[in-house]
This record gives C-alpha cells, sequence and structure tokens, in this order.
C-alpha cells in the first residue's frame, strides 16, 4: 500500500491514502500480475477498457469526449514515466473528473 501511495504522490503530494487504499482494493487481483498492474498509453484497446470499466462503471461519467480528454490529460502528465502504475493512473483520472469523493 504504501508503494502506490508513494507513486501517486509524485504526482499529487496531497493524495489521500483513504482514496489510494479504496482503489487498491478495487483493482485487487489485478494488482498482482506486472502487466495488470500497469497502463500503458500507446494502446488504444487498453485505454478504452479504462475508459469503460472505470471511468463510466466506477466513475459513472459517461461523457465519453470527458472521459478521452481525462485520459489524455494524464497520459501527458505521467509521459516520463515508462511504467505507468494502474492505482495512479486510476486516481489521477479520477482527480481530474472531479471524483476522487465518489470513491
Amino acid at each position: 500500500m504504501a508503494d502506490y501511495l508513494a507513486d501517486v504522490k509524485k504526482y499529487d503530494a496531497a493524495a489521500d491514502a483513504d482514496v489510494v487504499n479504496k482503489i487498491v482494493k478495487h483493482l485487487g487481483i489485478a494488482l498482482r500480475n506486472r502487466d495488470s498492474s500497469l497502463v500503458s498509453c500507446s494502446d488504444e484497446k487498453e485505454l478504452d477498457r479504462v475508459k469503460a470499466n472505470w471511468i463510466a462503471k466506477k466513475l459513472g461519467v459517461a461523457d465519453a469526449a470527458k472521459a478521452d480528454a481525462a485520459i489524455e490529460k494524464v497520459c501527458q502528465a505521467m509521459s516520463a514515466d515508462n511504467t505507468k502504475s494502474r492505482v495512479t493512473f486510476y486516481y489521477l483520472a479520477a482527480k481530474e473528473l472531479g471524483k476522487l469523493g465518489a470513491l
């Protein structure tokens, strides 16, 4: 848990540990596999899954343009990181969409 929080804090110094913990619990077993614990901004199918499963289902944002804009902004923010943690990516997407409180 501390590793996930430390990674999120690289992008948001005021990151809420409870919110990070909720994302970790939501992802569960997916975090055990290295490939599924990371997000690839160059993989269109991956980003579509993030949009459908995280942004639409979990966060309740149905506006595709808004979702795409948030994903693009997170990809830009994390562009220097070759291994984009799924927990951090999801946290930043939720923050960008103003949905941290909904978690």
